[in-house]
C-alpha cells in the first residue's frame, strides 16, 4: 500500500505509475524485498524495458528502451515512497540512502524550443477569454517567461512573491525536486496573471497538451508544443539573450549545472548550422559567378 497523505495530485500519479511497474516486475512485492541488492537488480530490469516503437523502428528489426532519465525518475520515485515509508514507520531504513550518486538522469541531446518568430505568433492569437484554449495559450506563455515546470506554475502563489525595486521576486523550491529556485516576474507575466486575479490559469495536464496541439497546427509551428517546451524555450532564450549560465541554472532550478548546459549545446549546434547554411550559399554564388563569366579583369 502507497503511503497517500498529504500529497498532490502529481505525485499520487507518479505513485501509481510506479506501483505498476513493481507489479510488472513482480519481484519486489513486500517491504522487505526493497534491499540494496534488490534495488540494483530492479534497475537492470528497467533499463531492458522497450520504449514505444516507431513504424520504422519496427520494420527495421530495431528494438528501443526506455531512456536513462526514464530510469532515473522511477528511481527517484521509490526513493520518495520510501522516505515517507520511513516517517510512518513503515520501515526503519530507506536503502537509497546507501546509493546516492548510484543512478543518474540521463541528459538529452535533443532539447527543443521555440524561435522568437514561434514565441511572437503564439502571442499575436487571441482565443475567447475564459476557454480553455485561452487559458492554455496563457499558461504557456506564462512558462515561456518563468522557465517554470508545469507542477510549479500549478502551485504559483502570488504570496510567495516580494516586491524588490519595483519586481516581483521570489526564492522558491521545485515541487518535483525540492531544489531552490530564483523567480522574477517580467512584465509580460504579470500581465497575464492580471487577467486571472493574480494566479495562474487551471487547465489539467491533459487538457493543456490537447490545446497546445491545437494552437501548434493552427499557427503552422513544426516543433510539438507540450507542458515543458515552455521551460526549455526560456532556458534556450535566457541564455540566447546574454544571461550567465550559472544564473539561468538558478532561475530554472536545475540541480546539476550540466543539465543548464544542454541548452548552450543547442544554441551551439544552430550556430554551427547557419555557419553550414552560409557556406553552401557561398558556394552556390561562387559556381554562378564562374557560370557567367567569373570576376571583372584588372
Amino acid at each position: 500500500e502507497v503511503p497517500h497523505l498529504n500529497i498532490s495530485a502529481g505525485t499520487r500519479r507518479r505513485y501509481d505509475v510506479l506501483v505498476n511497474r513493481l507489479r510488472l516486475y513482480g519481484k519486489l512485492t513486500a517491504w522487505d524485498d526493497l534491499t540494496v541488492e534488490n534495488i540494483y537488480k530492479w534497475d537492470a530490469w528497467l533499463h531492458q524495458l522497450p520504449a514505444p516503437q516507431s513504424n520504422g523502428d519496427i520494420q527495421a528489426g530495431r528494438v528501443k528502451y526506455i531512456k536513462d532519465s526514464a530510469v532515473y525518475n522511477y528511481h527517484r520515485t521509490l526513493g520518495a515512497m520510501l522516505s515517507r515509508a520511513v516517517k510512518f514507520g513503515i520501515i526503519e531504513h530507506n536503502p537509497y540512502e546507501r546509493l546516492r550518486g548510484e543512478f543518474r538522469r540521463g541528459m538529452s541531446e535533443n532539447t527543443e524550443y521555440l524561435s522568437e518568430e514561434e514565441i511572437a505568433a503564439i502571442e499575436s492569437i487571441h482565443p475567447m477569454e475564459g476557454t480553455q484554449m485561452a487559458m492554455a495559450r496563457d499558461l504557456f506563455l506564462f512558462q515561456v517567461y518563468t522557465g517554470l515546470a508545469y507542477s510549479d506554475a500549478e502551485a504559483f502563489d502570488i504570496a510567495d512573491y516580494k516586491k524588490v525595486n519595483g519586481k516581483w521576486v521570489n526564492v522558491g523550491n521545485r515541487i518535483k525536486t525540492g531544489v531552490p529556485y530564483v523567480s522574477q516576474l517580467m512584465p509580460q507575466v504579470v500581465e497575464i496573471l492580471e487577467r486571472y486575479g493574480m494566479q495562474t490559469p487551471k487547465v489539467n495536464n491533459v487538457q493543456y497538451n490537447a490545446s497546445l496541439k491545437v494552437i501548434q497546427q493552427a499557427l503552422g509551428i513544426k516543433t510539438r508544443l507540450h507542458s515543458h517546451l515552455g521551460r526549455h524555450t526560456f532556458g534556450t532564450r535566457m541564455q540566447a539573450l546574454g544571461a550567465k549560465l550559472e544564473n539561468v541554472q538558478r532561475m530554472m532550478g536545475h540541480r546539476d549545472i550540466r543539465m543548464t548546459q544542454r541548452y548552450a549545446k543547442v544554441l551551439a549546434e544552430s550556430v554551427r548550422d547557419d555557419f553550414a547554411m552560409v557556406e553552401e550559399k557561398l558556394k552556390v554564388n561562387k559556381t554562378l559567378t564562374k557560370v557567367n563569366g567569373g570576376g571583372k579583369s584588372l
